[in-house]
């Protein structure tokens, strides 16, 4: 056995650490399979500068490599001389694995742990367990870092029973000693009795991830249509301001229109007195020449002639004649506010507790009767509650006036 190690010692391959396949040897004597070697040459192509994994020795160029046909059949032989051919190699242990406690010098991975000798064994060395009567009856487990915790520190002894009294794993010895007279069962029938009830816990843990799974189903679902609505609530008020702001500028531009319209109205009524206002001024500045002219004359015979004609001269009444020099946009956005009214009516929700509410004019007598002479069509109430298909409004001068919804109307 110590030969075959040293043989397989001997053709493994530094970098992989098994035994070498399509062996190649490097300048320095040296052999690796032939992938690993390539792998570590091709990270040094940068460098241009080749050297040995396992001497460090340096080449310049990267030497040409060639398959080492006598190692190669060396290597052959030795799988066929191996003890056990259908067994696997040994591998040295890693930093994670359990080493075997048998080996010496780089030791190779534990495979197995013996809970009679507490000590673990690779592939080679746990072969007399195997095949020693004596050693086959020991129980053998997967190899294990943790041996001491199997055993007791009172007695050192196996831990194999469990005190059900103290909830506790003993040994033997313990049973007999300190936990004398409690109720002991083996590890492996406690285990047998905690098994089931893990498994019965464990239907009981799937159920709740079904029933979480399921509310998560129903939260990403509510979740969905909360988005989806919200979206749809964004779109809906988009149209609505856009149908709004639409239907305010056609308003604002009549309003505007109609504006210019009387002032252009305005304006050319305002030209013709204009005209006839300087003509006037012209006739009478006439008449003042004529005035002063025959002021200035000294025969009495003509002045007395002229004197009638002179004072008799029609003069118009300018006074008479209609003329608006404010315009008042009141009678004009009185209409458009109505409709403006209309139309943001339209869009309303409904009515709420809250809102500001009025008597629809075409009602002329409510259900339930005005209740007082202080609620009329032109009252503004607010919204108290509504209950049961009817509503209670809070007027200025009356309080919880009954009324049915359908005969009210928001008040904007």
């Amino acid at each position: 056995m110590a030969s075959v190690s040293v043989s397989h010692d001997e053709f493994s391959c530094c970098i992989c650490l098994d035994l070498l396949k399509d062996p190649v040897t490097v300048p320095c004597g040296h052999s690796f399979c032939m992938n690993c070697i390539t792998g570590c040459w091709d990270n040094e192509d940068q460098k241009g500068v080749y050297s040995c994994p396992q001497c460090r020795q340096t080449f310049t160029p990267r030497p040409a490599l060639a398959r080492n046909t006598m190692i190669a059949e060396v290597v052959d032989k030795l799988k066929k001389t191996e003890l056990q051919p259908t067994a696997e190699l040994p591998c040295y242990a890693g930093p994670s694995d359990v080493e075997c406690d048998f080996c010496t010098g780089r030791k190779y991975k534990a495979i197995k742990s013996c809970l009679s000798c507490l000590l673990s064994y690779c592939e080679v060395h746990i072969q007399p367990h195997y095949e020693v009567p004596r050693l086959s009856k020991h129980k053998l487990v997967n190899a294990t870092s943790q041996l001491q915790e199997k055993i007791c520190s009172q007695h050192d002894r196996i831990i194999e029973v469990f005190c059900r009294t103290d909830q506790k794993l003993i040994c033997m010895l313990c049973s007999m000693d300190d936990h004398n007279g409690h109720k002991t069962v083996s590890a492996a029938a406690e285990r047998t009795d905690k098994q089931k009830k893990l498994g019965q816990k464990k239907v009981g843990n799937q159920r709740q991830i079904q029933q979480r799974e399921k509310e998560l189903q129903e939260v990403q679902q509510a979740l969905e249509t909360l988005q989806v609505s919200a979206q749809e609530a964004v779109d809906e008020t988009e149209r609505i301001f856009t149908e709004l702001i639409s239907f305010m500028e056609q308003k604002r531009s009549e309003v505007t229109e109609s504006i210019r319209a009387q002032e252009r109205a305005e304006l050319s009524r305002t030209e013709g007195l204009l005209e006839q206002l300087e003509m006037e001024i012209t006739k009478l500045k006439s008449r003042d020449a004529e005035m002063e002219q025959l002021l200035q004359t000294e025969d009495h015979i003509d002045f007395l002639k002229s004197f009638d004609s002179c004072c008799s001269a029609p003069v118009s009444d300018i006074s008479s004649i209609a003329f608006t020099p404010h315009l008042s946009s009141t009678d004009i956005m009185t209409p458009a506010l109505k409709e403006v009214e209309k139309m943001l009516l339209k869009f309303s929700p409904g009515i709420v507790v809250g809102d500001r509410v009025r008597v629809k004019a075409s009602v002329n007598q409510p259900k339930h009767g005005w209740g007082s002479i202080h609620v009329t069509h032109s009252s503004v109430g607010v919204v108290k509650s509504i209950s049961g298909g009817e509503m209670y409004v809070n007027f200025p001068n009356w309080s919880n006036w009954r009324a049915d919804p359908s005969e009210m109307e928001l008040a904007i």
